[in-house]
């Protein structure tokens, strides 16, 4: 499993989004490659993320709607 994560430059939720899907896993008995990104306003719109975190897995969002971008 494949695990991406897009966190705007100011949110504040990183470590707990960390321990959260460390947690998930270890619970679940599931291993998977996780990845943290901290991006831009800009690149949120043109990826066409709806929020942050946005959380891929395994390339679908989790939370999908919304208007794209960070607000």
């Amino acid at each position: 499993m494949k695990i991406e994560c897009y966190i705007s430059q100011g949110c504040s939720s990183l470590e707990q989004l960390k321990t959260n899907i460390e947690q998930a896993l270890k619970e679940g008995g599931s291993e998977a490659k996780t990845y943290y990104y901290r991006i831009s306003d800009e690149k949120a719109m043109e990826m066409k993320l709806t929020g942050s975190p946005t959380i891929l897995v395994n390339g679908n969002d989790i939370f999908p709607g919304g208007t794209p971008g960070f607000a």
